[in-house]
């Protein structure tokens, strides 16, 4: 499931030793699993501060406890420590945690939703922006909602027609149009404020 080379092993052990709090263990979780900002999550936890339904990892001389919603995303995941002369390097290799594309067979909201996560979004967080799936309709309409500087941007109808609406049409099959269902109006920070705004 999850492989911990030896020298992390070590590393882990030498650094519980020094706290000398009985049944100190590691902790790994998945943090934003699934999307561009997905990462690994590794703390020191005690017994106490455990939830109950952490897979327990036995290592030399501690426990390595991986919380049970991120098994899936860290399953296949490695951990090493590199010792350097100026110190040493943990790494993390966690292949799954960003999500796998979606195939053909899967539905066309996973696919479009896949999209938005790590394509769209990420370009729109340039401009602090960012846009969420409301609804695909039965004829392939995407129904999304601005948020962040895009709520009441006075570019968003060019994003949204030039940029989303162009790279959905082009990636995701069956996708005929989209369409904002937001009140930007209300937009409280937008990045280009809209005609008439000061």
């Amino acid at each position: 499931m999850i492989q911990i080379s030896e020298s992390a092993q070590s590393h882990f052990r030498k650094l519980i030793e020094r706290e000398a709090i009985p049944g100190l263990g590691v902790r790994l979780s998945a943090v934003n699993p699934g999307t561009p900002r997905a990462d690994v999550r590794l703390e020191f936890a005690e017994p106490a501060e455990l939830d109950g339904d952490e897979w327990a990892i036995d290592c030399k001389g501690f426990t390595l406890w991986l919380e049970a919603d991120s098994v899936g995303v860290l399953d296949g995941a490695e951990i090493d420590y590199e010792a350097l002369a100026t110190g040493g390097q943990l790494q993390i290799r966690a292949p799954k945690i960003k999500g796998a594309v979606p195939g053909e067979s899967s539905s066309l909201v996973e696919r479009v939703r896949y999209l938005i996560e790590n394509e769209i979004n990420p370009q729109l967080a340039m401009h602090r922006g960012n846009v969420a799936l409301q609804e695909v309709t039965a004829d392939g309409i995407v129904v999304l909602r601005f948020g962040g500087g895009c709520h009441g941007c006075g570019m968003a109808d060019v994003t949204l027609k030039n940029g989303i609406e162009k790279t959905l049409r082009e990636k995701v099959p069956g996708v005929t149009g989209v369409r904002d269902a937001t009140d930007h109006d209300t937009g409280a920070a937008p990045y280009i404020a809209r005609n008439g705004d000061s």
